[in-house]
């Protein structure tokens, strides 16, 4: 038997494909590649379509997703000051919780616009700031850069809809399987999305990307990239941001926020030193990782631009494991409706390896 379950497959979808071999990306059909610059919406209605008895289409769902952040935003009377001592991503799930626990369309859309609504009114509470209210006819990602209270221009906006859509969906990945499994008892969406989240936050799935901006605090500038790096790969460190479990080449959502995050260095929406500093430890981390670990395929993942990505658009690095959520959720309410449909409850077998009682003479 694989451990972890590797190569074992575990389900059939149609709703994403991952090549680590050629490192590419299929969400329904299409390339992230062609898809890195559509609207959040308008992959969330791809994903979504044909799962539920109406037809989902990218317009109306935007609309809808407009009117739900509203309405949950009037629901949200504030937070319990206790709630507050949690972390981002454990208050975030305490209040997804409060949901009712459908399986229609109208409650994947109350789930897809919770923590858009969530994130933000947690980040400004434990700042000390009261929160903002959203705004229905706006787009999803520029209500989120909205309700944070950062800045909304054109880069910025298309910077967080790249995000979003880059983690939207990504094969059975622990936290997907995590929502299938739920979804294969017939219990609600909101019990496979709190499945979900509750498998992304650990620190070997969703809970990554923050550790690289301490990488890049540490390194200070560019010219203590190779050193920095040659002294933690010596004390045998992961370099954070770089190697991936299927990818064998680089992952190509992290082509995707590159070219994002070089999209709001040059509307001048980022710090542009910092970036240079990614730049200049990416290209230091590769040749070293090439050349002290040439039979391992190391390349830079989707963990490195989403930390330089989320801290230029003003997100706290405690709070991307939950912006993490606000994009994949989707994902996981495809996958859940997916898993339904099959009527199957999922149980493997286990193999029991432990003593057994010793038999009477």
């Amino acid at each position: 038997m694989e451990s972890g379950l590797e190569n074992v497959v575990a389900a059939e979808t149609v709703l994403s494909d991952v090549d680590g071999q050629a490192g590419r990306l299929i969400i329904r059909g299409a390339s992230l590649d062609d898809l890195a610059g559509e609207r959040f919406e308008t992959v969330a209605a791809m994903l979504l379509d044909g799962f539920f008895e109406q037809p989902v289409e990218p317009g109306a769902l935007g609309k809808a997703i407009g009117a739900a952040r509203v309405e949950i935003f009037a629901q949200f009377a504030g937070l319990d000051p206790q709630l507050l001592t949690l972390p981002p991503t454990d208050v975030v799930r305490a209040l997804i919780a409060r949901l009712p626990d459908g399986d229609d369309l109208a409650a994947a859309v109350q789930l897809l616009a919770a923590p858009a609504v969530f994130v933000p009114a947690v980040i400004r509470a434990k700042r000390g700031e009261a929160p903002i209210a959203p705004r229905a006819e706006a787009a999803h990602a520029a209500d989120v850069l909205h309700m944070l209270g950062a800045a909304e221009g054109e880069a910025a906006v298309g910077g967080l809809d790249t995000y979003l859509v880059s983690v939207i969906d990504h094969g059975l990945n622990a936290s997907t399987f995590a929502a299938r499994v739920v979804a294969s008892t017939k219990a609600g969406l909101t019990s496979s999305v709190l499945a979900g989240l509750s498998a992304l936050k650990g620190p070997l799935h969703g809970g990554a990307p923050g550790p690289v901006l301490d990488m890049l605090d540490g390194i200070g500038v560019p010219a203590n990239a190779e050193g920095w790096i040659e002294d933690a790969l010596d004390r045998g460190e992961r370099l954070m941001g770089f190697g991936h479990r299927v990818y064998r080449v680089r992952d190509p959502r992290a082509d995707a926020l590159k070219r994002a995050v070089g999209r709001l260095a040059a509307s001048g929406s980022a710090n542009r030193s910092r970036i240079g500093l990614a730049e200049a430890v990416e290209q230091a981390a590769l040749a070293i990782l090439k050349r002290r670990k040439p039979d391992r395929p190391l390349d830079t993942n989707v963990e490195f631009y989403t930390a330089v990505l989320l801290e230029a658009l003003g997100f706290p690095r405690e709070a991307f494991t939950a912006v993490f959520a606000m994009g994949r959720v989707a994902g996981w309410i495809a996958h859940a409706r997916e898993q339904a449909g099959t009527g199957r409850l999922i149980r493997p077998q286990s193999r029991y390896v432990g003593p057994r009682p010793l038999e009477a003479a």
